[in-house]
């Protein structure tokens, strides 16, 4: 059993759920809003990914269990958040 919440993620995680998450803000050609957003709230990456931990039995339904844990754990550092937006920036 998974100790939820704790583990970090590995490298093809944190990979996998950027590359995901910025195809999907650039599908939905919300680049600029995605942008300003993290970039205003990077410095409270932390608080809002344990906020969507305390928040989890509300989003579960919403966004399924390893969605929140996943995205929870990639805000919950700011590197992460950074290399989101380099992502999103980049053309492809």
């Amino acid at each position: 059993m998974h100790d939820l919440w704790t583990e970090e993620l590995t490298e093809e995680e944190v990979q996998s759920l950027i590359e995901k998450a910025s195809a999907e803000i650039k599908r939905r050609k919300m680049e600029v809003p995605a942008v300003m957003f993290l970039e205003m709230h990077k410095p409270l990456s932390f608080v809002g990914s344990q906020t969507a931990v305390a928040l989890s039995p509300f989003l579960v339904p919403l966004f399924g269990f390893q969605g929140v844990n996943n995205y929870s754990r990639l805000f919950s550092k700011r590197e992460y958040v950074e290399r989101l937006i380099r992502a999103i920036e980049s053309p492809d």
